[in-house]
């Protein structure tokens, strides 16, 4: 049977009692809300407050909340609430709910500055060890996969490794040849307008040259593969993971980094060298077609003038370096994939962290691969 709640206010002088009657529970929400909010104005006016619980039929904790609200609302104005006449079923829930929020929240020690600044430092140098051991274990699980490939050729994903191919260089061509292209024609156009000032537009095709073929080729387009494909990888692997599905490739005696990451990793390796001689290739197209409409200078012109700056080690020395970024993004791409966690929060973080540290690795590598030829007079 249900009961109709009632709120029944008494004032007696300075005193408010307040009796609640029949059913205050999560059925009559509305009905309670409106007549605990009623009595806020006697609260406000009385100095003590009673409330008396003996004409209370049923009681859950939305009803005991809003009446303990009632008496909180008075002891903080500096008012004396009283609650009386509490059924012994109810005794139990009245004062579990009476205890909810008593306690102040700790205060949040204050650090010395110099304190706080050299903790983030130690928490900094704590986090690049760990994702210097988690490259360096995803680099071991991937040579001895690799190792396992070798011994057992069959076991080899081709398969997997083409359709990544596939994914990561044949449709990722015509995004690479339109930005190379444009960077070439950039290059170019800026070359001419401050050269020219001094006389000296041949030598922009030299810059040009050197730059788009040992430098800019291979940099913008292990950028663009990091964000596009190593993004992916991170993304694909860490569905998998809050789906539970590389677990369950362990279970069925399979390995993940076999299985998965090392056709993944191998594909971006083969790929990136034929995306990088493409692009560099649409660079010098782009700046060409600049020196020919903007600094009226013929395509044989540009050719021949292309083919005394440039030798086959500037061409050698951005190719080399394509491998090596392909390897740093995958192995970020992948070992940050599997450090994901169950939430789409930890995906999207994850993959961020995996574009930004994929671009940087990679320019990290271009500088020292810089120095390196440098020193060996290439």
């Amino acid at each position: 049977m249900a009961f109709q709640p009632q709120l029944t206010v008494t004032p007696e002088g300075d005193l408010l009692e307040l009796r609640p009657a029949g059913s205050w529970t999560a059925a009559n929400v509305t009905t309670l809300e409106t007549l605990s909010n009623a009595v806020t104005e006697e609260l406000d006016r009385s100095k003590a407050v009673t409330v008396n619980m003996a004409e209370v039929r049923e009681l859950d904790t939305l009803g005991a909340w809003l009446l303990e609200k009632i008496s909180r609302r008075a002891t903080a104005a500096g008012h004396r609430a009283e609650v009386i006449g509490v059924a012994d079923k109810y005794a139990g829930l009245i004062e579990e709910v009476h205890q909810v929020n008593r306690r102040d929240p700790a205060p949040t020690p204050t650090l010395n500055p110099v304190v706080a600044k050299v903790n983030d430092l130690g928490r900094s140098a704590v986090g690049a060890m760990e994702d210097i051991s988690a490259f360096l274990q995803m680099l071991g699980s991937l040579a001895l996969a690799l190792v396992g490939v070798l011994r057992r050729p069959r076991s080899l994903r081709l398969t997997s490794l083409v359709y990544q191919l596939y994914r990561v260089g044949w449709q990722a061509i015509p995004i690479m040849v339109l930005i190379t292209f444009l960077i070439g024609a950039i290059i170019a156009q800026q070359g001419f307008f401050h050269f020219r000032k001094f006389g000296a537009d041949s030598y922009v095709v030299d810059m040009v040259g050197i730059l788009v073929l040992r430098e800019l080729g291979v940099l913008i387009v292990a950028i663009m593969v990091a964000g596009r494909s190593g993004s992916a990888y991170t993304a694909e692997l860490g569905s998998m993971k809050m789906r539970e599905e590389i677990d369950a490739l362990s279970t069925m005696g399979l390995d993940p980094v076999e299985v998965l990451i090392l056709p993944r990793i191998v594909a971006l390796i083969f790929a990136l060298p034929i995306l990088s001689f493409i692009g560099s290739m649409a660079a010098l197209y782009g700046g060409g077609l600049v020196a020919q409409f903007y600094g009226g200078m013929g395509p044989s012109i540009y050719i021949a003038r292309l083919h005394e700056a440039v030798s086959v080690t500037s061409f050698k020395v951005g190719i080399i370096k394509a491998p090596f970024m392909a390897l740093a993004i995958g192995i970020v791409a992948c070992s940050e994939g599997l450090r994901v966690k169950g939430s789409a929060e930890s995906l999207g973080k994850q993959t961020t962290t995996s574009v930004v540290k994929s671009i940087f690795l990679v320019i990290v590598l271009d500088g020292l691969f810089a120095v390196f030829f440098a020193s060996i007079g290439m």
